[in-house]
């Protein structure tokens, strides 16, 4: 499931680079072909794009936790979805 959140700040770099792999693994999954940049991707790389979609939710959630008045965490626990 794909958190988003709603706030007053303007769309940071890890969130329009979340959007744009969210997209990507959308249209993989739909047998469809996704050009980022240089780079073709096809079904055969589903799983690459999934990783970078996971290292940009990461860094969505750690930016949320920060605008909230939170901090960084030094390490975080797996997530096994």
């Amino acid at each position: 499931m794909t958190q988003h959140f709603r706030c007053n700040l303007p769309m940071t770099t890890a969130t329009d680079m979340l959007a744009k792999y969210t997209a990507a693994e959308a249209a993989i999954l739909e047998g469809q072909i996704v050009r980022f940049n240089e780079r073709q991707l096809t079904r055969a790389n589903l799983a690459e794009v999934q990783q970078g979609r996971r290292e940009w939710q990461q860094r969505v959630n750690a930016e949320a936790r920060i605008s909230a008045g939170g901090t960084s965490p030094r390490f975080q626990l797996p997530d096994f979805r």
